[in-house]
């Protein structure tokens, strides 16, 4: 029995909790996202928390201050209740449950796909078929099930079904109360056509799916209409599995210590809540939601299914399974249809999953003349190169300072999230998510300042603080902190600022995409003018602006005619699947046609990522525009 209550009542809830339960995975039960990147290691210090009634206990941690202490702040991570408590969050801890539905959350809600594919067989993983069957007669005394069996041969050309013992002890009443006008819900797995039940009437243009990219720190789902093949609607909220780790080792650590099932109720508990919101501001019944196909990333995967993931972490970097067969939704705890199946994409590797499956689809690398390379930017750094005759993957570990983690004043694109950073006469200028006072930068942010301040000489290329170069530039034991935004002027009252260790964050995240891309090329004795087309992905990847990117080495310099920002494949290829089982059955194929190049095994990768740690990068002629300037410079000097 738990042995306490730990209320947030700002927040309107209240958990149980045992003595060994931290406030950090309290707040966790409640449901409320909390701003913390280490995973529950007491080392990030953003799961502060103020504790206003009762007792805990735990280490105080150097991360706070006396004042803090004096308060009631503890780390949530690092502190158990020792009675019944109240506990207040602080707003810059926490982290919004849900995005507000706006013109600013498309990029995660992916409503309008980013790229125009080609035509797939229209034939959805779960389709409905109304049958007007023949009574039985003495002349034709075909028992029900073969009736049922002999109808779907003839109207549908499915030779091949199967069903369950449920189904069939209910048909008999069924057939007869309905005047044998009946509808046949038909699911596809594996070859075989499963009939998952047979419906009174006919219902056959009430069929709904879903369709979920499970992303490392941000889940979006679409609700599908099957009988039109249309999009209804879509919605995305922060992944609560962040309370153990912003990145997928830390989260697979916590699995081992503690075992899956609470990354798993997490995670399905975000989807059930994304799944129930569409159903519930669509007017469907999540009755007739009778499938839902799922994309992610191989340890998301395995999490959500409730696989053994440590593996994936270990030499050799093994996962229980790549292409998942479909399952009973219920199985995992999703909430739809009781009868309803979960399809997975089937991944590439360990650390290349059914996202960059789904990626390769909606793209149609698969069938591209020339060279196609795709980067998906985000927590892991994937690239893919080939065309319709091969395919090569990689990946590489970038760490979540890219999407706003790791960074002091890093946030999700929130509101109050500074989006975009530009010079316009002389200042520096910048765009926030919710059109509202600044609390921090999202990943398109950090990139845009660490582009400006280059520009404007505030860093050198090697990433270093200049002194003297901006009034805003201070100095602490040596390091430089530049402060962007002045306490009274953001949202928080807290000043936004980037230092040192966050400009070294950022560039090392750079760096690993870029070496990675640079890798693969030189393995195939490739150049990136070599590439016909470059296509970015990821959750902020349409956001990012291509100059700045270039500029700080992040993405290769080449003709904008090349780039094209494709958005959230993964929800796109996933959505292809779900129309289409033509389109499901080429998942297979990529992945098997998908060659998996481990970088750990690349003897020349860590000089490429050493290199490649320099902004734009070591090798300046691999970015003409860059070298033309230092050739004006020092022009300029003689």
């Amino acid at each position: 029995m738990p042995d306490f209550k730990v209320s947030f009542p700002s927040l309107g809830s209240t958990v149980d909790a045992d003595t060994d339960t931290t406030l950090l995975e309290a707040a966790g039960k409640a449901g409320i996202t909390i701003n913390s990147i280490c995973g529950g290691d007491g080392i990030c210090g953003r799961c502060k928390m103020i504790v206003k009634e009762g007792k805990v206990r735990g280490d105080v941690s150097m991360l706070l201050t006396r004042e803090e202490i004096r308060r009631g702040v503890v780390l949530a991570c690092q502190t158990y209740p020792d009675s019944d408590i109240v506990v207040e969050i602080p707003e810059e801890t926490q982290a919004r449950e849900r995005l507000a539905i706006d013109e600013e959350a498309q990029r995660f809600r992916a409503i309008r796909p980013g790229i125009k594919t080609r035509e797939f067989l229209k034939q959805p993983l779960v389709t409905k078929v109304f049958l007007k069957l023949e009574k039985p007669t003495l002349d034709d005394n075909l028992a029900d099930w073969q009736r049922i069996e002999r109808m779907l041969e003839k109207s549908a050309g499915i030779r091949t079904m199967q069903a369950g013992l449920k189904i069939m002890r209910s048909l008999p009443q069924t057939l007869r109360r309905n005047d044998f006008a009946v509808t046949a819900l038909l699911g596809r797995r594996s070859g075989i056509c499963e009939i998952m039940d047979i419906e009174a009437g006919n219902t056959s243009d009430v069929n709904y799916m879903a369709a979920v990219d499970v992303g490392t720190s941000t889940i979006v789902a679409h609700l599908l209409n099957a009988s039109d093949l249309s999009t209804v609607d879509a919605e995305a909220c922060f992944n609560s599995q962040s309370i153990y780790g912003r990145e997928i080792t830390t989260r697979i650590i916590s699995s081992e210590k503690k075992g899956y099932e609470h990354l798993q109720e997490a995670l399905v508990g975000d989807i059930n809540r994304l799944v129930s919101t569409l159903a519930q501001r669509n007017e469907v019944s999540l009755r007739n939601i009778n499938a839902v196909i799922c994309s992610g990333n191989t340890a998301m995967m395995h999490l959500l299914l409730g696989l053994p993931a440590n593996n994936i972490r270990r030499n050799p970097f093994i996962a229980a399974t790549l292409q998942p067969p479909p399952f009973r939704a219920a199985e995992v705890g999703i909430k739809i249809n009781p009868r309803g199946l979960l399809f997975s994409v089937p991944g590439i590797s360990a650390w290349v999953g059914g996202d960059l499956t789904a990626g390769i689809l909606a793209t149609g690398m698969q069938e591209f003349d020339g060279i196609a390379m795709l980067m998906d930017i985000g927590t892991n750094g994937e690239i893919i190169l080939g065309n319709k005759d091969w395919l090569m993957a990689c990946s590489a570990s970038t760490g979540p300072a890219l999407e706003g983690a790791s960074v002091e004043c890093g946030m999700m694109a929130e509101q109050g999230a500074i989006e975009r950073i530009y010079v316009e006469d002389g200042r520096i200028r910048w765009k926030v998510v919710g059109d509202v006072a600044p609390a921090g930068f999202c990943g398109s942010g950090i990139i845009d300042l660490i582009a400006v301040m280059l520009d404007l000489k505030i860093i050198n290329r090697s990433g270093r603080f200049i002194e003297g170069s901006s009034p805003a530039l201070t100095f602490e034991n040596g390091l430089g902190k530049f402060v962007v935004v002045e306490k009274e002027n953001t949202l928080r009252g807290k000043a936004v600022f980037i230092e040192q260790d966050d400009v070294d964050n950022v560039m090392t995240a750079k760096a690993a995409i870029f070496a990675a891309a640079k890798t693969l090329l030189d393995r195939l004795q490739l150049k990136f003018s070599d590439v016909d087309k470059l296509f970015i992905a990821g959750g902020f990847g349409s956001y990012i602006n291509l100059e700045n990117a270039v500029t700080i080495g992040l993405l290769p310099e080449m003709p904008l005619s090349k780039v094209q920002f494709v958005g959230n494949t993964s929800i796109w290829g996933a959505t292809l699947a779900a129309f289409s089982e033509e389109a499901y059955m080429l998942f297979r194929d990529i992945r098997k046609k998908t060659t998996y190049y481990d970088l750990l095994g690349s003897p020349d990768y860590v000089d490429q990522f050493t290199q490649a740690t320099f902004l734009p990068h070591t090798n300046i002629e691999l970015f003409p525009s860059a070298l033309a300037e230092v050739d004006m410079a020092e022009e300029g000097r003689v």
